[in-house]
Protein backbone atom coordinates (compact mmCIF):
# COMPACT_ATOMS: atom_id res chain seq x y z
CA UNK A 1 0.00 0.00 0.00
CA UNK A 2 2.55 2.42 1.69
CA UNK A 3 6.16 2.16 0.81
CA UNK A 4 8.83 4.51 1.94
CA UNK A 5 12.45 3.56 0.31
CA UNK A 6 15.59 5.23 1.70
CA UNK A 7 13.66 8.10 2.92
CA UNK A 8 15.67 11.22 4.53
CA UNK A 9 14.18 14.30 4.92
CA UNK A 10 14.60 17.51 7.29
CA UNK A 11 13.94 21.15 7.95
CA UNK A 12 16.70 23.74 6.13
CA UNK A 13 19.82 22.17 6.70
CA UNK A 14 19.36 20.15 9.71
CA UNK A 15 18.12 16.61 8.88
CA UNK A 16 15.59 14.61 10.80
CA UNK A 17 15.05 11.30 9.06
CA UNK A 18 17.81 9.13 7.51
CA UNK A 19 17.62 6.94 5.09
CA UNK A 20 14.18 5.34 6.73
CA UNK A 21 12.51 1.93 5.10
CA UNK A 22 9.18 1.53 5.93
CA UNK A 23 5.96 -0.19 4.24
CA UNK A 24 2.17 -0.42 5.43
CA UNK A 25 0.70 -3.36 3.74
CA UNK A 26 -2.63 -3.60 2.36
CA UNK A 27 -5.12 -4.48 5.07
CA UNK A 28 -2.66 -3.91 7.72
CA UNK A 29 -1.79 -1.69 10.75
CA UNK A 30 1.90 -0.46 11.35
CA UNK A 31 2.55 1.70 14.18
CA UNK A 32 5.72 3.68 14.59
CA UNK A 33 6.99 4.54 18.03
CA UNK A 34 9.90 6.79 19.38
CA UNK A 35 10.51 9.50 22.32
CA UNK A 36 9.76 12.98 21.13
CA UNK A 37 11.90 14.49 19.10
CA UNK A 38 12.74 11.06 17.17
CA UNK A 39 11.35 12.35 13.52
CA UNK A 40 7.73 10.35 14.07
CA UNK A 41 5.52 13.45 12.45
CA UNK A 42 8.06 14.54 10.40
CA UNK A 43 7.75 10.79 8.48
CA UNK A 44 3.94 11.21 8.67
CA UNK A 45 4.66 14.82 7.05
CA UNK A 46 6.66 13.23 4.42
CA UNK A 47 4.08 10.28 3.43
CA UNK A 48 1.47 13.03 3.07
CA UNK A 49 3.48 15.42 1.07
CA UNK A 50 3.15 17.78 3.09
CA UNK A 51 7.36 17.66 3.23
CA UNK A 52 9.46 16.58 0.50
CA UNK A 53 12.21 14.30 1.53
CA UNK A 54 15.46 15.30 0.47
CA UNK A 55 16.67 11.69 -0.69
CA UNK A 56 14.36 8.62 -1.36
CA UNK A 57 11.46 7.73 -2.70
CA UNK A 58 7.11 7.57 -1.28
CA UNK A 59 5.20 4.97 -3.30
CA UNK A 60 1.66 4.12 -3.43
CA UNK A 61 0.59 0.88 -4.82
CA UNK A 62 3.96 1.28 -6.27
CA UNK A 63 3.75 4.33 -7.71
CA UNK A 64 5.98 7.04 -6.87
CA UNK A 65 4.50 9.64 -5.77
CA UNK A 66 7.18 11.68 -3.84
CA UNK A 67 6.79 14.58 -6.35
CA UNK A 68 2.59 14.85 -6.31
CA UNK A 69 1.27 17.57 -3.59
CA UNK A 70 -0.84 16.63 -1.03
CA UNK A 71 -4.22 16.95 -2.37
CA UNK A 72 -3.33 14.86 -5.30
CA UNK A 73 -2.18 12.02 -2.43
CA UNK A 74 -5.74 12.45 -1.02
CA UNK A 75 -6.87 11.22 -4.66
CA UNK A 76 -5.14 8.26 -4.41
CA UNK A 77 -6.80 7.47 -1.33
CA UNK A 78 -4.76 8.86 1.64
CA UNK A 79 -6.23 10.53 4.86
CA UNK A 80 -3.73 12.58 7.54
CA UNK A 81 -5.11 13.17 10.91
CA UNK A 82 -2.63 15.75 12.81
CA UNK A 83 -2.16 16.21 16.09
CA UNK A 84 -3.99 17.81 18.15
CA UNK A 85 -8.13 17.04 17.49
CA UNK A 86 -7.97 19.47 14.25
CA UNK A 87 -10.98 21.13 13.84
CA UNK A 88 -12.30 24.43 12.43
CA UNK A 89 -13.30 25.88 16.16
CA UNK A 90 -15.61 28.34 14.52
CA UNK A 91 -18.04 25.98 13.06
CA UNK A 92 -20.24 23.41 14.51
CA UNK A 93 -19.20 20.09 14.35
CA UNK A 94 -21.55 19.26 11.93
CA UNK A 95 -20.51 22.26 9.36
CA UNK A 96 -16.81 20.63 9.78
CA UNK A 97 -17.94 17.08 8.42
CA UNK A 98 -20.08 18.92 5.92
CA UNK A 99 -16.56 20.86 4.75
CA UNK A 100 -15.80 17.44 3.29
CA UNK A 101 -19.06 15.73 2.77
CA UNK A 102 -20.09 19.07 0.25
CA UNK A 103 -17.37 18.14 -2.25
CA UNK A 104 -18.57 13.99 -2.92
CA UNK A 105 -20.90 12.73 -4.67
CA UNK A 106 -21.75 10.36 -1.98
CA UNK A 107 -21.17 13.02 0.50
CA UNK A 108 -24.22 12.28 2.83
CA UNK A 109 -23.69 8.49 2.84
CA UNK A 110 -20.08 8.79 3.78
CA UNK A 111 -21.04 10.99 6.41
CA UNK A 112 -23.55 8.65 8.07
CA UNK A 113 -21.44 5.92 7.51
CA UNK A 114 -18.73 7.76 10.21
CA UNK A 115 -21.57 9.00 12.18
CA UNK A 116 -22.40 5.21 12.74
CA UNK A 117 -18.54 4.65 13.65
CA UNK A 118 -19.10 7.74 16.25
CA UNK A 119 -22.43 8.13 17.31
CA UNK A 120 -21.73 10.10 20.21
CA UNK A 121 -21.22 13.16 17.81
CA UNK A 122 -24.74 13.25 16.48
CA UNK A 123 -26.01 14.91 19.46
CA UNK A 124 -23.07 17.78 19.18
CA UNK A 125 -23.75 17.97 15.81
CA UNK A 126 -24.71 21.94 16.48
CA UNK A 127 -22.61 22.37 19.04
CA UNK A 128 -19.29 24.53 17.53
CA UNK A 129 -16.02 22.32 17.38
CA UNK A 130 -14.51 24.15 19.84
CA UNK A 131 -16.45 23.26 22.71
CA UNK A 132 -15.87 20.16 22.80
CA UNK A 133 -13.87 17.80 24.82
CA UNK A 134 -10.46 16.68 23.40
CA UNK A 135 -12.19 13.39 22.98
CA UNK A 136 -14.74 14.92 21.36
CA UNK A 137 -12.73 16.64 18.67
CA UNK A 138 -10.80 13.70 17.98
CA UNK A 139 -13.65 11.52 16.99
CA UNK A 140 -15.28 14.59 15.24
CA UNK A 141 -10.72 14.29 13.54
CA UNK A 142 -11.41 10.81 12.67
CA UNK A 143 -15.22 10.98 11.07
CA UNK A 144 -13.97 13.92 9.27
CA UNK A 145 -11.12 11.92 7.48
CA UNK A 146 -13.09 8.96 6.86
CA UNK A 147 -15.60 10.83 4.69
CA UNK A 148 -13.27 10.89 2.21
CA UNK A 149 -13.41 7.01 2.37
CA UNK A 150 -9.69 6.20 2.42
CA UNK A 151 -7.54 3.64 1.73
CA UNK A 152 -5.12 4.89 3.76
CA UNK A 153 -5.82 6.46 7.01
CA UNK A 154 -2.40 8.16 8.69
CA UNK A 155 -2.88 9.12 12.56
CA UNK A 156 -0.30 11.06 14.50
CA UNK A 157 -0.80 10.78 18.66
CA UNK A 158 -4.69 9.97 18.43
CA UNK A 159 -4.73 9.64 22.18
CA UNK A 160 -3.17 12.78 23.07
CA UNK A 161 -4.94 14.30 26.11
CA UNK A 162 -7.60 12.17 26.06
CA UNK A 163 -9.70 9.93 28.68
CA UNK A 164 -9.49 6.09 28.75
CA UNK A 165 -12.83 5.27 27.96
CA UNK A 166 -12.84 7.28 24.79
CA UNK A 167 -9.41 5.91 24.50
CA UNK A 168 -11.04 2.66 23.68
CA UNK A 169 -13.19 3.38 21.54
CA UNK A 170 -10.60 4.66 19.39
CA UNK A 171 -9.12 1.73 19.64
CA UNK A 172 -11.78 -0.37 19.05
CA UNK A 173 -12.80 1.83 15.61
CA UNK A 174 -9.67 1.48 14.68
CA UNK A 175 -9.29 -2.28 14.88
CA UNK A 176 -12.60 -2.30 13.01
CA UNK A 177 -11.15 -0.35 10.21
CA UNK A 178 -8.17 -2.52 9.25
CA UNK A 179 -10.09 -5.86 9.75
CA UNK A 180 -13.51 -5.46 8.81
CA UNK A 181 -13.35 -1.94 6.45
CA UNK A 182 -10.02 -3.05 4.76
CA UNK A 183 -8.46 0.42 5.63
CA UNK A 184 -4.72 0.40 6.16
CA UNK A 185 -4.11 2.09 9.42
CA UNK A 186 -0.14 4.06 9.79
CA UNK A 187 -0.23 5.05 13.51
CA UNK A 188 2.18 7.15 15.19
CA UNK A 189 1.43 7.11 19.02
CA UNK A 190 3.30 7.54 22.74
CA UNK A 191 0.88 5.27 23.98
CA UNK A 192 2.50 1.61 24.26
CA UNK A 193 -0.23 -0.68 24.41
CA UNK A 194 -2.64 1.13 22.49
CA UNK A 195 -0.55 1.32 19.54
CA UNK A 196 0.96 -2.55 19.90
CA UNK A 197 -3.33 -3.67 20.27
CA UNK A 198 -3.85 -2.09 16.99
CA UNK A 199 -1.15 -2.37 15.16
CA UNK A 200 -0.16 -5.75 13.51
CA UNK A 201 3.76 -4.50 13.02
CA UNK A 202 6.02 -1.84 14.66
CA UNK A 203 9.14 0.15 13.83
CA UNK A 204 10.87 2.39 16.30
CA UNK A 205 12.52 5.33 15.46
CA UNK A 206 15.52 7.01 17.77
CA UNK A 207 16.89 10.02 15.77
CA UNK A 208 15.38 9.71 13.12
CA UNK A 209 16.77 5.97 12.11
CA UNK A 210 14.38 2.99 12.46
CA UNK A 211 16.43 0.77 14.97
CA UNK A 212 14.14 -2.16 15.75
CA UNK A 213 10.75 -3.82 14.16
CA UNK A 214 8.37 -6.34 15.56
CA UNK A 215 5.06 -7.39 15.00
CA UNK A 216 1.80 -5.98 16.97
CA UNK A 217 0.40 -7.35 20.02
CA UNK A 218 0.42 -6.80 23.33
CA UNK A 219 3.14 -9.05 23.93
CA UNK A 220 5.14 -6.85 22.27
CA UNK A 221 5.23 -4.38 24.71
CA UNK A 222 8.35 -5.91 26.57
CA UNK A 223 10.59 -5.99 23.50
CA UNK A 224 9.34 -2.13 22.45
CA UNK A 225 10.73 -0.74 26.01
CA UNK A 226 13.44 -2.10 25.71
CA UNK A 227 14.74 -0.83 22.23
CA UNK A 228 13.05 2.62 23.84
CA UNK A 229 15.32 2.32 26.57
CA UNK A 230 18.40 1.99 24.34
Amino acid sequence: MLALHGVSAGYGRSLVLYGVDLAVPTDGAVAVLGHNGAGKSTLLRVAAGLLRPTAGVVELDGEDVTRLAPHQRVARGLAYVPQGQQCFPHLTAGENLRLVADGRRDGAAATADALDLFPALRPLLRRRAGLLSGGQRQQLALARALIARPRLLMLDEPTEGIQPSVVTEIQDRIVGLTRQAGISVLLVEQHLGFALRVADHYHVLESGRVTSTGTGGVGAETAVRAALAV
